[in-house]
């Protein structure tokens, strides 16, 4: 019989690879966010020949019918600590002088059990960033200042947690 376990959202890696990065590591990432992928809903509403009500009714019987759509994935937010490499400033500064095209990059987070064993994989695609941001400062903080990336991607699907596949119906 398998055992199951409940994952924890703590333990996992998100890998993504820049191009011109001189730094060993480019992010630690403390959050991760908006990991989603949905399915449009059509409603169709029509009516038939049927009759509803009484017999002497004139009215056809209405139906709604709901069929699926188009398929989307939501965009992602990374949270790292502000650091001093400039990799993802770089590449959003790159995005919006036009070179959105050949810098989509794709990537993987990675999910791990409680004994440091990859359980679960998802892929997204064609990533490029679409807004920037760190965090507020304050004479008075003592929080970590954090470096916040906003990323579109074109696509997200779960994979094989060891060959990286997409897992297939």
């Amino acid at each position: 019989m398998p055992q199951y376990e409940l994952l924890t959202n703590s333990k996992y890696y998100l890998e993504l690879s820049l191009e011109g990065s001189k730094d060993v590591i480019d992010a630690y990432f403390m959050e991760c966010q908006g990991f989603k992928r949905s399915q449009e809903v059509i409603s169709i509403c029509e009516v038939t020949h049927q009759k509803w009500g009484r017999k002497e009714a004139k009215m056809g019987l209405i139906r709604r019918t709901k069929l699926p759509g188009n398929n989307k994935s939501e965009n992602i937010i990374l949270k790292q600590g502000l650091c001093v490499s400039d990799t993802f400033w770089k590449w959003f500064r790159a995005v919006e002088e036009g070179k959105w095209g050949q810098l989509r990059r794709d990537g993987d987070l990675t999910i791990y059990s409680q004994g440091s064993e990859i359980q679960a994989r998802f892929r997204f695609y064609r990533a490029w960033p679409v807004s920037y941001k760190i965090s507020d400062v304050k004479a008075a903080g003592n929080e970590f200042e954090l470096e916040e990336v906003e990323l579109a991607v074109e696509d997200f699907v779960r994979a094989d947690p060891k060959t990286g596949n997409e897992i297939q119906v």
